[in-house]
């Protein structure tokens, strides 16, 4: 028999756990660096951009286009790492909790 208020209680305590580490993803940085770190960007864990600092040298070239697919690059691999570690946060917010189904991915939870 489905024991319905221990279950309820776990589905109170996991809400609880990803509010909670929904709330720390502004807190989490991932830096990407482009072009053998002459362009880098910091994004949070809410897929935020914080800062994109370019090498001085690159702004004195007349070559645009370089410049802005640098710029995409750095701040594409800051959004994958920040990623990776939303869901990281996220397993060991519910770890215990939920058992382990697979397939059951809760990041989507954590935007």
């Amino acid at each position: 028999m489905i024991d319905m208020f221990n279950m309820m209680g776990k589905v109170k305590e996991m809400q609880a756990r990803l509010k909670e580490a929904q709330d720390k993803l502004v807190h989490l940085t991932a830096t990407g660096e482009s072009g053998g770190g002459m362009v880098k960007a910091v994004v949070n864990g809410k897929k935020q951009v914080l800062s994109v600092d370019v090498d001085p040298s690159l702004l004195k070239s007349d070559d645009k286009g370089i410049l802005q697919d640098l710029i995409v690059a750095a701040v594409n691999k800051a959004l994958e790492e920040a990623e990776n570690l939303a869901k990281e946060e996220l397993r060991k917010s519910t770890e215990g909790i939920l058992p382990n189904i697979p397939g059951l991915d809760l990041s989507s939870f954590m935007r």
